[in-house]
């Protein structure tokens, strides 16, 4: 995904067109987000919008305040209009994969209180069954690493430890190290409650119906809207 010879980006200025002055935008985190956060900033010149926006991490926030978007604390907010982000991996019913910025705990939160939350993927990454595409990210306090993941291993879970490109140990900016594991072939939702019961563990990359919307780019330029069908 990316964006035209010209600069311009018609994807992200697309879905940024819903925005208007007085609302509270949230920003993920990512390189798809970072596209959106631009096409944001570049409408909000150019219509004069009076909008906040709030940010899923510190790079993000770095990279909207250096547009000139006008960037509020969470802490500050009860509830967004939008929430516009990208996902590691995404089903036929919407359930994600999320977690390869090490942002999960934050992009969670903002997702859960924002109106409408549109994610952003590639056609290589829709998949039928979560996992076969992408590692499951998992979040956990450092001070039980070795008897945390022996818990994870005793459930099917194994991976190996996120490290920087130096080597060292990843740490999320809330100071948690992340895991990034295999995703057995179990059901998401079942997965998902088996590790908020496990103690250590933060957060985890599942998101099972925070999408409302999901555009998937495909390599032809076309874009398919998946919108999740209220019950």
């Amino acid at each position: 995904m990316g964006t035209t010879n010209n600069g311009q980006d018609a994807l992200a200025e697309r879905v940024v067109r819903d925005i208007h002055s007085g609302m509270i935008v949230g920003l993920g985190t990512g390189l798809v987000s970072d596209r959106v956060t631009r096409a944001l900033a570049k409408r909000v010149a150019t219509a004069g919008l009076r909008i906040e926006c709030v940010c899923t991490s510190a790079i993000t926030m770095e990279l909207a305040k250096s547009l000139g978007l006008n960037v509020v604390p969470f802490a500050d907010v009860e509830a967004i209009d939008y929430l516009y982000d990208g996902a590691s991996e995404v089903d036929t019913e919407l359930r994600m994969l999320k977690g390869h910025h090490g942002a999960i705990t934050r992009q969670r939160l903002v997702a859960e209180v924002a109106e409408r939350c549109v994610y952003l993927t590639s056609e290589d990454r829709y998949t039928e069954r979560l996992g076969s595409k992408a590692l499951l990210s998992v979040t956990i306090i450092p001070f039980g690493i070795a008897s945390i993941r022996a818990h994870l291993r005793n459930i099917g879970l194994s991976g190996v430890i996120r490290r920087t490109m130096e080597g060292q140990i990843f740490e999320t900016e809330g100071g948690g190290v992340v895991l990034d594991m295999t995703m057995p072939d179990r059901e998401p939702a079942e997965l998902a409650g088996v590790l908020d019961g496990v103690s250590g563990v933060v957060d985890h990359g599942i998101f099972l119906d925070e999408a409302d919307e999901v555009l998937v780019e495909c390599k032809s330029g076309e874009v398919t809207r998946l919108v999740r069908q209220e019950d």
